[in-house]
């Protein structure tokens, strides 16, 4: 493509383009993912210095695609997601040129020197590696005062839609996908980091069932909680995602169970009418306190649009657990004995060997690194990090069965209910000490632009059928506008 058809084509079309959009302008030969590249990196020099969503590029994003574009022209492409730019949290190994840190400058020159285990995944998918989002320092678990979004290295991550909450942690990773910086994103979530920010900017985010994508290679808070997931503009550019990080790893025992979806078919859930006849409950006492009045609005407005689509709503479910009652304590303990894990093995060269050696190095750099202090990382530490502790072990057990067993299973089976729906992120962290798949799909905007999704959180690996409500309701809705 010439160069100033190039310019045309990102300024007319690039907005809001599909995967498989891009993938057949890639097919009919209109376009190549070596320009794709091109265009998403004038949009990141344009519009990122708004919002501070990408901390660094891959240097090598650019050879990359023209490898891919050969590949394509000369064996075929490896998978939908060939030649597509995607972008991945800064808690995700890379085995490049780029940096690894979490936000943190503590480890601004660490270089990892193997690829996570989706980054891994998305390479083989031949998806590109665009470059790395900036995200709240230590996926918020730094300190209780710290706004989502921040980071020392990074700054603050602005939502690209007005003066509102970007979310968190996966902050850049939303804020970047809302604003056409590549066709999707790789966040984290332990307790809402997807969903969350998914809502506060207008997209899809799939957080799955733990043991379906690997963590290996992530720099983790709780080995309990913690799981990649997509940010994207529609529910099928997530799932198409989705389908590429999911895997076994040995190195991440639990992900023995992503067994039972490699080589699935996902696309048969992108049914428009797979809303109909299926009962939702709605578990208020998650959010009738805390929902400030017009977002309670748009959440009476779409239940009647799922009403509208065929489904049964069944309100004011008890779950039987309430947010507080949910295991702080395991992501306490667990942080400390993951991350002291994950920096003692990191390459040799990373002077910052434990958390120890975190805490050390901000309190030396006070004015960059302690500007909303550093509690939750000292209270982290005064752990003893052998996870032997009752208060652990009871949080752990009271998570497994209070979210799991009896809040969402059990309810679920009583009601006779397929899911549960909510507001925004409300109620994330029942399904995240539960393990279980949560997907958003955005819904409206208050009168001030402030963006609102609907939240589907079912049993364990139940994404199929997730999918397909979530799918149903995006097309009748059609609720995502860009910024």
């Amino acid at each position: 493509m010439h160069h100033k058809k190039l310019e045309e084509f990102r300024r007319d079309r690039l907005d809001e383009m599909s995967i498989s959009e891009l993938q057949q302008e890639m097919r009919n030969g209109t376009l190549t993912s070596e320009e794709l590249v091109l265009m998403y990196k004038e949009n990141i020099s344009r519009r990122d210095k708004n919002t501070a969503a990408i901390l660094e590029l891959n240097p090598d994003a650019l050879q990359i695609a023209q490898a891919l574009d050969y590949e394509r022209a000369h064996k075929g492409e490896r998978s939908p997601l060939h030649g597509i730019p995607v972008l991945v949290k800064d808690n995700m190994n890379t085995a490049d040129k780029m940096h690894t840190s979490a936000g943190s400058l503590a480890l601004k020159d660490h270089y990892a020197l193997q690829d996570a285990h989706v980054a891994a995944k998305l390479r083989e998918a031949g998806a590109v590696i665009l470059g790395k989002t900036n995200m709240t320092e230590w996926a918020n678990f730094m300190s209780d005062k710290m706004p989502n979004g921040y980071s020392s290295r990074g700054g603050q991550v602005k939502n690209p839609y007005g003066p509102f909450d970007v979310g968190g942690s996966s902050s850049g990773s939303a804020a970047a996908v809302a604003s056409n910086l590549a066709a999707a994103a790789i966040g984290t979530e332990t307790s809402g980091s997807i969903i969350n920010p998914a809502a506060q900017n207008s997209l899809v985010g799939i957080k799955p069932t733990v043991g379906l994508v690997s963590r290996s290679g992530i720099i983790p808070l709780s080995h309990t909680q913690d799981i990649p997931g997509p940010l994207a503009r529609t529910v099928e550019d997530a799932v198409t995602v989705f389908a590429a990080l999911i895997g076994q790893d040995p190195e991440d025992a639990i992900s023995a169970m992503a067994g039972q979806f490699e080589g699935y078919d996902w696309t048969r859930h992108f049914n428009k009418e797979g809303l109909k006849g299926v009962t939702f409950g709605v578990p208020r006492n998650l959010f009738d306190e805390d929902i400030p009045k017009e977002q309670l609005e748009q959440f009476e407005r779409a239940l009647d649009s799922l009403r509208g689509c065929g489904a049964e709503i069944i309100d004011n479910v008890d779950l039987g657990a309430d947010q507080d009652d949910l295991g702080f304590a395991v992501l306490l303990h667990e942080f400390k004995a993951d991350l002291n894990a994950y920096l003692a093995k990191s390459n040799p060269q990373n002077p910052i060997r434990s958390m120890e050696d975190v805490i050390t190095f901000n309190e030396e750099h006070t004015e960059t690194m302690l500007k909303f202090g550093q509690n939750l990382l000292e209270q982290a530490n005064s752990m003893s990090g052998k996870l032997n502790e009752r208060e652990y072990v009871e949080a752990l057990e009271r998570n497994r069965y209070l979210a799991a067993e009896q809040g969402i299973g059990a309810t679920l089976k009583e009601l006779g209910a397929d899911a549960l729906v909510l507001p925004q992120d409300f109620g994330c962290n029942i399904g995240a000490a539960a393990g279980f798949p949560s997907i958003t799909v955005p819904y409206s905007f208050s009168a001030n632009r402030e963006p609102f999704g609907i939240t589907f959180t079912g049993h364990a690996f139940s994404e199929p059928a997730l999918i397909e409500y979530a799918f149903a309701f995006e097309q009748a809705v059609k609720g995502r506008q860009k910024p």
